[in-house]
């Protein structure tokens, strides 16, 4: 479990965070939702540590990060993988070298055990035998699905997607979210990820909190956020007519 305490974090005059409270539940997909310029990406920034609060502190089990010295904070960022909004491989870089990288910079295995654990990966996310192609060979659902790969390598209790389905087409966003989900709950993992789409609010949300303001505007499930009378959480929810029509549908069947 990743805990928030009275997080508030500013860049000169700019009060960006206000006292964020929150927990990120381990085995669960936890959404970060909000307009853009809301404070999610910066909220996520302090969370792994590339920004630092003014006040308040994050835990990772218990371990209070904020307080941790340099030595101790790599340690815990050993335990994260990272899903980037574009994917982020290196192009100079075969798909196995991008999935093994990680491998060699933060673990002690042979390298016939990288070999190992990339292949394993590859498997998971169902792209067997492309370890010899380069990023610019694979579409942009492989690419996401090679940074999948890439960031269960080495075996995280703690998953940051940004993003994950940004660029891709309805279909592809569809199997990554399965594939997001499967891998939390099959590891057990605490993910957190910031996402616009709503596809995914509704299919792999179990915990989602809603940034308005830079302030915990709204918490709660996926069933939950359909029938909420909380006004701006409505306006962005309901922007689309898809998701009004899921809205009437799910009252409907309560009745």
């Amino acid at each position: 479990m990743i805990e928030v305490k009275g997080v508030n974090k500013s860049f000169g005059d700019n009060h960006v965070l206000h006292d964020i409270d929150t927990q990120f539940e381990k085995g669960k997909v936890n959404l970060i939702i909000g307009q853009s310029g809301q404070g999610k990406s910066v909220l996520a920034k302090c969370i792994v540590g590339l920004h630092k609060p003014e006040t308040g502190h994050i835990s990772y089990d218990g371990r209070n990060f904020t307080e941790l010295n340099r030595l101790e904070k790599k340690d815990i960022r050993k335990e994260i993988g990272m899903l980037f909004q574009g994917a982020a491989l290196f192009d100079s870089m075969t798909v196995e070298e991008n999935i093994m990288f990680p491998l060699t910079m933060f673990t002690k295995m042979t390298k016939k055990e990288r070999l190992k654990r990339v292949n394993f990966c590859l498997e998971r996310v169902n792209l067997n035998g492309i370890n010899d192609l380069y990023p610019a060979e694979c579409s942009g659902g492989m690419q996401k699905r090679v940074a999948i790969a890439r960031a269960i390598s080495i075996k995280p209790k703690y998953l940051f997607c940004d993003e994950p389905n940004s660029g891709l087409d309805p279909k592809t966003a569809i199997v990554i979210d399965n594939l997001i989900r499967e891998i939390t709950y099959e590891y057990d993992i605490t993910t957190v990820a910031i996402t616009h789409d709503m596809n995914s609010v509704i299919e792999i949300g179990d915990t989602i909190l809603f940034i308005h303001n830079g302030r915990n505007w709204w918490q709660g499930d996926r069933q939950s956020i359909i029938t909420t009378d909380n006004k701006e959480i409505s306006e962005f929810v309901y922007a689309s007519d898809f998701m009004k029509e899921i809205r009437t549908s799910m009252i409907a069947r309560r009745k």
